[in-house]
């Protein structure tokens, strides 16, 4: 790939990893025996959801980060088709098991309310959006493909913008909890949509 492929593949790459290295790194101490949280005990008594959840949005998000790559998307035209295909599965399973663990793991006090009603909000977004975007290339309307693609990985992508606006957030104010840690967890999903929706309309604007 080209220099300038890589500056756009690398950073998503790396926003996509944060935050599934940080999930598998919690798990690992919960069920090494660390002293956990009461709000932790969840991943112990259920780890399948959390694993699986982390190992699909993971995968998802580092080889969809590819099909953001401009000069390699048009020289591997069969590889961008089979690396779509392969992952947009795992793309609704990350959506729809993030909904899982919001319905029906023990939700902690702070993270009920307008928390839980933001992952179920941005979680449903993300799967429409990858469902929509396969209903429109089956129809050979690759512009609206592109563009609910797009958007269903800038939500997946969240996390990761979460954890940049979460490190200054705790450094200078601690570790956020109940409404305070939801804003700055929906701030997160709100940038990546906003980008998203910029990045759709250059796009179009270029067509």
């Amino acid at each position: 790939m080209s220099r300038q492929d890589w500056m756009i593949v690398g950073p998503l790459i790396a926003l996509g990893l944060v935050p599934s290295a940080g999930g598998f790194y919690r798990l690992a101490q919960v069920l090494g025996g660390a002293e956990i949280a009461v709000a932790d005990t969840r991943f112990l008594e259920s780890p399948f959801p959390v694993v699986s959840h982390a190992l699909g949005a993971g995968v998802y998000l580092v080889v969809g980060a590819f099909q953001f790559a401009p000069e390699f998307r048009r020289r591997t035209r069969e590889w961008h088709r089979f690396a779509g295909y392969s992952v947009i599965p795992l793309g609704l399973y990350a959506g729809l098991s993030g909904l899982w663990m919001t319905l029906f793991y023990p939700v902690p006090e702070g993270d009920r309310g307008l928390l839980a009603t933001l992952r179920l909000l941005f979680g449903a977004g993300m799967v429409f959006a990858i469902a929509l975007g396969v209903l429109a290339v089956l129809r050979q309307d690759f512009v609206k493909h592109r563009a609910w693609m797009v958007r269903g990985y800038a939500i997946g992508l969240g996390a990761g913008t979460q954890v940049l606006i979460g490190i200054p957030w705790m450094v200078f104010f601690g570790a956020p909890h109940g409404v305070p840690r939801a804003i700055m967890l929906g701030a997160g999903w709100a940038i990546n949509v906003a980008i998203a929706e910029w990045i759709i309309r250059m796009a179009a604007a270029r067509d």
